[in-house]
């Protein structure tokens, strides 16, 4: 049995009894201890937030955010345990949640002096706006005021980011790929967006974020996972440009100062564990891809990306700190717990 084959049994069989591929990344150490290119290299600590799966269990771990506090805020579907925080050392401080069979997307977003969560949950069909406690406060049900839904089960959203004046922006990944617009307050403004072939149009809208990289323009990045590529689109939904990622399934992307990151859940299948990180400069232009290939441009134009086929499973989310360290949980992925990149 080879190491995918081994892979993939691990992950059946965790699933069946709720324990952690402990496999996974063991190759890691000796084969190649150091990932990325350039400036952007990584000294990689698989073990950084293993659990006792018993305690902390998790299933598949989402997306992680930190707090104003340096506390990792990790969001996982299993309901014994939604919300597990951090500390970046790797110590679990506290857990909550119970309620979120479908969690998937998680956002923090500071108002005046205190942060909030925004939790998408594709299973419950909703959106759900909580203190950093699990206080719900706000809850954003299927948009039946667009018009191009007739009942909650064909809306899956995946994904949230705020604008500047709290608008919220919420992506309906799984469902119809709308990008769906409320006031702070709930009120639905517009949708835009929907699946399709036209420039202005997605396939799998699963992530979005605000690109806060040009303070006097700011834009929304959605992701065409789909098709491996991520749009830019004005704060009122108009359509601005493409940007091809090819071989690279991409999720949401994430601003740390002039840099763009994303994670790669997969370049052929879920099934090859053949994921890996992206990061792009203000220009939009990969320039690292720690556990993958080099980037490479011929005629301006990005060459096909490829996994080092070791160094992740299916990473689904990346978490940059103030060291720019990179933490990175993974969909699928036998029950692991997150990893953590060191830059070097």
């Amino acid at each position: 049995m080879n190491r995918r084959q081994f892979a993939k049994f691990s992950v059946l069989a965790s699933s069946a009894i709720a324990f952690p591929n402990i496999n996974y990344g063991k190759e890691r150490s000796s084969k190649n201890p150091i990932i990325g290119h350039g400036d952007f290299k990584y000294k990689v600590y698989q073990d950084w937030g293993t659990q006792s799966p018993l305690k902390y269990p998790v299933k598949d771990c989402h997306e992680m955010v930190q707090d104003k506090k340096g506390r990792l805020i990790l969001l996982t579907n299993e309901t014994k345990n939604n919300v597990i925080f951090y500390s970046r050392s790797g110590k679990v401080l506290k857990t909550w949640g119970h309620d979120f069979p479908g969690a998937h997307g998680l956002t923090l977003h500071q108002e005046g002096e205190e942060e909030f969560l925004y939790i998408t949950d594709h299973d419950r069909h909703q959106v759900f706006k909580t203190t950093l406690d699990g206080k719900i406060l706000l809850t954003l049900d299927f948009p039946k005021e667009t018009g191009v839904y007739d009942k909650p089960e064909q809306y899956r959203p995946t994904e949230t980011a705020i604008g500047p004046n709290g608008d919220i922006y919420v992506t309906d990944g799984y469902g119809q790929s709308y990008v769906i617009q409320y006031s702070s307050k709930g009120e639905y403004i517009r949708h835009f967006g929907g699946r399709g072939n036209e420039e202005n149009q997605l396939k799998q809208a699963h992530g979005i974020c605000l690109d806060t990289r040009n303070p006097d323009n700011l834009e929304l990045l959605v992701t065409s996972r789909g098709a491996k590529e991520f749009k830019r689109f004005t704060l009122d939904g108009k359509y601005l440009a493409t940007i091809k990622t090819p071989g690279c399934a991409i999720n949401r992307g994430v601003i740390k100062g002039k840099n763009l990151y994303f994670s790669v859940l997969e370049t052929k299948t879920p099934w090859a564990y053949d994921g890996m990180v992206i990061v792009l400069n203000e220009n939009n232009e990969i320039v690292s891809a720690p556990g993958g290939s080099a980037p490479k441009y011929i005629d301006g134009m990005l060459q096909n990306m490829v996994s080092d086929n070791i160094s992740f499973m299916n990473p689904h989310d990346v978490c940059i700190d103030e060291d720019e360290n990179i933490y990175v949980p993974q969909w699928l992925s036998g029950r692991t717990y997150p990893v953590k990149l060191e830059r070097v």
